[in-house]
C-alpha cells in the first residue's frame, strides 16, 4: 500500500486539501502536512528566520506554521514513518495556469517534492474569485465543483502511482469548475503566457497613510493551440507536465555562438 503525502498552500482547513485527501486514502495510506492558515503565491520558499511548530489535530493529519515547501520538507524529514511514494498538492482554490506557476504555493509543494526525488502532483479548480472591492458589491457565492477535481486527482494519482513520471517532472493539473458531465476530457498542454495588467492597487488608510495592494489585475494570455487555458476554458481538464530545469537550452547554444571573445575560443 503506497503512502502519499497531502499538502496546499489554502491551509489545512481548505475544504479542497479535505477532498483531496478523501481520494487518496482510497489509493493508499494517506497523510496531510499541510500550513495551519492560506499561504497562497509564497512561490517556493523555506522559513529560514525562525523556528516552525508541527501540530497534530487528528490522526494522519498535521498542521505546521510555514509555507508549503516548508510542509513538504519537515513531513519527509520528520514526521511520514518513510519516504512517500507519491506528493499530491491541493485542491487548489483557484487556477494555477501560465506564469502563474512560479508563485503558486501549491505547485511549490510539488516542486520541492519533485527536487526530492517523489513524484509529485499539483492539482488546482480553476474558480475565479473576485479582485479587491468586489465585497462591497452584492454577488452570489461561486459554487466551488471540487468534487470534479477530486475525481481527476485521483486519476492523475493512480496513474504515477502506476507508471511513476519522467525524470525531474512533475504534473500540473487544472480543472474546470463545472460538473463532472460537463467536462469534455482530458488534455496534455503546455504552459502559457498570462501578464497581469492593473494588479498593484492603490488605498489610503483612514490617517490617509498610503498602501498598496497587489492583486485582482486583468490578465492577458499569449496561448499556444495546445496552451493550459485554452484547453480549461474550452471545459477540458488540463495536464502539463513540468521540468524543474530551468535551463533554456537552446538559449545556451546562442550565448555561446554570440558571447564577444577571440574567435575560436571556447566561453
Amino acid at each position: 500500500m503506497g503512502l502519499i503525502l497531502v499538502t496546499n498552500d489554502d491551509g489545512v482547513h481548505a475544504p479542497g486539501l479535505i477532498a483531496l485527501f478523501r481520494a487518496m486514502k482510497e489509493l493508499g495510506e494517506a497523510f496531510i502536512i499541510a500550513p495551519d492558515r492560506e499561504r497562497s503565491a509564497v512561490g517556493h520558499a523555506l522559513t529560514l528566520h525562525r523556528p516552525l511548530k508541527v501540530e497534530l489535530l487528528r490522526e494522519n493529519v498535521y498542521s505546521l506554521n510555514g509555507t508549503p515547501t516548508d510542509c513538504v520538507a519537515v513531513g519527509l524529514g520528520k514526521i511520514l514513518p518513510r519516504k512517500p511514494d507519491l506528493i499530491v498538492s491541493g485542491i487548489n482554490r483557484g487556477a494555477n495556469l501560465g506564469d502563474d506557476v512560479t508563485y503558486s504555493g501549491t505547485v511549490s509543494a510539488a516542486f520541492e517534492g519533485t527536487i526530492m526525488g517523489i513524484p509529485s502532483i499539483a492539482v488546482s479548480l480553476d474558480i475565479h474569485d473576485e479582485p479587491p472591492g468586489a465585497e462591497n458589491t452584492v454577488m452570489p457565492a461561486t459554487p466551488a465543483h471540487y468534487e470534479t477535481a477530486q475525481e481527476f486527482a485521483a486519476q492523475a494519482a493512480r496513474f504515477v502511482l502506476a507508471n511513476y513520471l519522467p525524470y525531474a517532472t512533475l504534473l500540473n493539473v487544472n480543472v474546470p469548475n463545472i460538473h463532472r458531465n460537463e467536462i469534455k476530457g482530458v488534455r496534455f498542454t503546455t504552459q502559457s503566457k498570462r501578464v497581469y495588467d492593473e494588479s498593484v492597487h492603490e488605498t489610503r488608510s483612514p490617517r490617509g497613510e498610503l498602501y498598496y495592494w497587489i492583486g485582482g489585475g486583468k490578465p492577458s494570455w499569449t496561448e499556444s493551440e495546445d496552451a493550459d487555458i485554452k484547453a480549461v476554458m474550452n471545459g477540458f481538464v488540463s495536464i502539463t507536465p513540468v521540468h524543474i530545469n530551468l535551463t533554456n537550452f537552446p538559449a545556451m547554444q546562442w550565448l555561446k555562438e554570440r558571447w564577444a571573445g577571440p574567435p575560436g575560443k571556447e566561453h
